[in-house]
């Protein structure tokens, strides 16, 4: 009998002072085309600032002329570029654009020389909140990664620490921000408060319901059964498909209504009537049915939480999640029936979604709601990216800005939020935000995320300035100008600081009425994660 063996696979050598540099893209061709120039242009700053070094740069895989682009667009296309790449060679992840890390994340497993992962410090396209999660998905995967950004690699801080990896193969930058929780006030009400509400949760469970596990490559935002269950917090795993069919028994006059409680309560809609490019009355009124089916799923599963994926499928099918998500989150917010009529649904009271099916702020969401909701406080929450920020009147203000939806509350209310159409570019069939400017106010903001197998969490403080109007607008339009901001600086940390220690795109906030309140809730919270066994690192000024 004769077998087929499999050839053996002639890797090539590294050739001296050769670095190697791969681009992880979109899954979405309309995406992976608008960004390529940006791209490009960036990884020519990569390239001529290696060689200011002495060093040249390869690029591991071609463009391909037929998709118009120079991405990696999907794991079986990572999996082969990386097989071309010397096992030991130095290598540079470019990232200028939003990414999916799973098209790389085989590739690096397995690869054994240093690598490094850059993003443009610039707005316009969501470099930054790339690279943060690709280097959330090499902790939690275990992998050494360094990490760095710069505008344009010209600038003497950006152009050292580059050296710096070339030469050792790592980069130590400064996280002293960062400290683990001390031993905490025994006889502390809000100790007392967080510890009481995590053994409740561990003995009475908690449900989160999730729609599609996995959006968007976010590999770092999975967190296995185990740990969960640990925690007290168990999934319900919902298809997207059934949500589109319970969007289909939503009877007209219930979305109407919907809409109609929104009018009352203020909410701008900017409506045009190209449905390819402008938000149309059809979109918002798909999006009331989505709102509405989500909540009757989320009660007949008993969940605590939800979390919609919404980005590929369900993004061809019918308009965006969004406006739905921003709903969900806030206390105030149309009415929801059961099928028969008979009671309202979660009256009175959020139901948390958990933003992309993020299970990280699915389980900060859930902690900090039972929280908020214990001090009396608005537990309204949400997730925001980590985009970009920039130095405003002498202080780093970070620009928070999520796709689409935050609470009406963050914004000061439904009349002062407004609903726009999301990008086409990403939404095909468009679909309405729930937008705004974050009011100014103070927030505890956090990010529980996995590293050595086990649950992290890093718990700060911050406030939310008030921008005059034109900056506002600036920092809109070098972002997207459709989707809420929240201008945040976060208290003793600064933007290198949190760059090098964040360990994903998504950073949780909620606010508090004033400072000493912000300070007893995260007191709070810091209880509630270490009696439920989660590592709590405190970043920056935290009074605890």
């Amino acid at each position: 009998m004769s077998y087929a063996f499999p050839a053996v696979r002639e890797r090539r050598t590294t050739a001296p002072k050769t670095l190697y540099t791969v681009a992880s893209g979109d899954l979405r061709l309309s995406a992976n085309t608008k960004c390529w120039p940006t791209q490009e242009a960036f990884e020519g700053d990569v390239t001529r600032a290696a060689s200011r070094f002495g060093w040249s740069v390869e690029r591991a895989h071609g463009v391909d002329e037929a998709k118009g682009h120079g991405f990696i667009d999907s794991q079986r296309l990572g999996i082969e570029v990386f097989r071309d790449i010397p096992k030991d060679a130095p290598v540079v992840v470019v990232d200028a654009v939003w990414q999916y890390s799973h098209h790389v994340l085989a590739g690096l497993r397995s690869h054994e020389g240093p690598i490094l992962v850059v993003a443009n410090w610039a707005g316009d396209f969501p470099g930054l909140v790339g690279l943060l999660n690709l280097t959330g998905s090499l902790t939690k995967a275990g992998i050494a990664y360094s990490s760095l950004w710069s505008k344009d690699f010209t600038d003497d801080w950006a152009l050292a620490k580059f050296e710096e990896w070339l030469t050792t193969g790592a980069i130590v930058h400064d996280i002293s921000h960062v400290r683990d929780l001390p031993a905490l006030d025994e006889s502390s009400a809000e100790v007392e408060l967080g510890r009481a509400l995590a053994r409740e949760l561990v003995e009475d469970k908690a449900i989160i319901g999730i729609f599609d596990e996995g959006c968007m490559g976010m590999y770092n935002a999975i967190i296995d059964d185990e740990l969960l269950n640990a925690i007290g917090i168990y999934k319900e795993r919902l298809s997207q498909s059934a949500l589109l069919a319970e969007m289909n028994r939503v009877s007209d006059e219930e979305a109407s209504a919907a809409k109609a409680w929104l009018d009352e309560a203020g909410l701008t809609f900017h409506f045009g009537e190209d449905e390819e490019s402008e938000l149309t009355p059809a979109q918002v009124h798909s999006q009331m049915k989505m709102y509405i089916a989500a909540v009757r799923m989320g009660d007949d599963f008993g969940v605590d939480a939800i979390g919609i994926q919404y980005q590929q499928g369900l993004k061809d099918m019918v308009p965006a999640s969004d406006l739905a998500e921003g709903l969900l989150n806030n206390v105030s917010r149309p009415p929801v029936h059961a099928r028969d009529g008979s009671r309202e649904l979660y009256a009175g009271a959020p139901l948390p979604h958990f933003n992309e099916v993020d299970e990280g702020v699915a389980v900060d969401a859930l902690v900090t709601n039972r929280i908020w909701t214990a001090m009396g406080l608005d537990p309204a929450n949400t997730l925001h990216d980590v985009r970009w920020g920039e130095e405003y009147d002498g202080e780093f203000v970070w620009v928070f800005e999520i796709s689409g939806s935050v609470p009406a509350s963050h914004n000061g209310g439904y009349d002062k939020s407004y609903s726009m159409r999301q990008p086409a570019m990403f939404f095909p069939l468009g679909g309405g935000t729930l937008s705004g400017v974050s009011k100014p106010g103070e927030i505890v903001w956090s990010r529980v995320f996995l590293e050595g197998g086990e649950l992290h969490v890093d718990l700060g403080r911050g406030h939310v300035v008030d921008l005059p109007a034109e900056e506002t607008q600036r920092r809109l339009d070098a972002t997207d100008p459709q989707w809420p901001i929240m201008h945040a600086v976060l208290n003793g940390v600064s933007r290198d600081q949190l760059m090098a220690r964040h360990k994903a795109n998504h950073a949780q906030v909620a606010y508090a009425p004033d400072a000493e309140t912000a300070d007893k809730a995260a007191l709070a919270k810091a209880a509630f994660f270490a009696e439920l066994g989660v590592h709590v690192h405190l970043a920056g000024d935290v009074a605890i």
